[in-house]
């Protein structure tokens, strides 16, 4: 019985990690970045944790980008950064749920519950959506303004020299170029 057991919970924890589709990154000396599934050093840094299983939120964030017009991707790659992946995540700024929301920006596009996941990513895709439009398809200043406020992206014209929005907009790209290659 024991060995019955053993080879069961084996066979159970191959196939799971064959079923996960980790990223991870590296950066070399020379400044080239390479991203793979399977790192054969310990210089790689995981930027993107795949389960077996496909999560809950994750089908509707993809109905919600195609209804904004957005790619799917990016939304996904947004969610990563600001939460990673963590339904219940809060900030040290009030900022909630899987897209992080600030309680004046959920009131604004109509959510009722930011932590309720499916109202946290519908008002977070239509925020996102409408960034892009206002500049102009510019990925990356509409990013600088989902972090940082539109306002300072306009006062900038552009990415605002702020750290954690310069960050941001550099690690959602990144993971967002991972995710279409």
């Amino acid at each position: 019985m024991r060995g019955l057991l053993l080879t069961t919970f084996i066979i159970l924890t191959v196939a799971v990690s064959l079923s996960h589709g980790d990223i991870y990154r590296r950066k070399s000396a020379d400044g080239t970045v390479t991203f793979t599934d399977t790192p054969t050093t310990a210089d790689y840094e995981l930027v993107i944790r795949e389960g077996p299983e496909v999560l809950p939120w994750r089908e509707y964030a993809r109905i919600q980008a195609d209804r904004s017009d957005i790619d799917p991707e990016l939304v996904e790659a947004v969610i990563y950064v600001e939460s990673g992946e963590r339904i219940h995540a809060v900030s040290s700024k009030g900022a909630k749920g899987l897209m992080q929301l600030m309680d004046d920006t959920a009131e604004e596009l109509g959510v009722d519950d930011p932590m309720e996941p499916r109202q946290n990513v519908r008002g977070g895709v239509l925020y996102l959506a409408a960034l892009i439009e206002k500049f102009g398809g510019k990925l990356e200043h509409a990013l600088a303004a989902y972090n940082a406020g539109p306002g300072a992206v306009e006062k900038f014209g552009g990415i605002p020299p702020y750290p954690e929005t310069e960050n941001f907009v550099k690690r959602v790209m990144e993971i967002y170029r991972a995710k279409k290659n």
